[in-house]
């Protein structure tokens, strides 16, 4: 098993706690609930997902190859984010790929090494520095919250 994988795993265990919390009603840091339809079944898919105040908007930004919440974001016309008890409906905008360097670096400069390094971790990113996150905005899925 790849490190990557291992790191994977570990995400998805500690991603089925911060979703109970939520449902609970306990919110976290910039953690919120993320509901889509399947772009191939059409039922409800929650994930957890960070929402992060960056360039005075609010960003999703996927953090690991192959997500299936961003192909079916890019399918849905709407999502429900959920924080604690309090939901609602937005639209998801997908940023384009030459617009999405500020605000990696942004995410990679204001967050802790982890970020970065989270980035190389899971390959989408050769490299942790604000610079090279950026870099490789063409791999990395960043989208803006906006109100319905």
């Amino acid at each position: 098993m790849t490190n990557a994988e291992k790191y994977r795993r570990r995400v998805n265990a500690f991603n089925k706690v911060v979703v109970r919390l939520q449902r609970f009603g306990i919110a976290f840091g910039p953690m919120q609930l993320l509901t889509v339809a399947g772009r191939r079944s059409g039922e409800p898919r929650t994930f957890p997902i960070a929402v992060l105040p960056l360039a005075g908007g609010r960003y999703i930004i996927q953090a690991y190859p192959k997500a299936a919440w961003v192909a079916n974001v890019r399918a849905a016309d709407t999502v429900t984010l959920t924080r604690g008890r309090r939901s609602s409906v937005v639209r998801l905008a997908e940023v384009p790929v030459e617009d999405r360097g500020p605000l990696l670096r942004e995410v990679v400069e204001t967050g802790p090494a982890s970020v970065g390094n989270r980035y190389v971790t899971t390959g989408l990113a050769d490299t942790p520095t604000p610079d090279g996150v950026a870099a490789a905005a063409g791999r990395i899925a960043v989208f803006r919250v906006d109100p319905v």
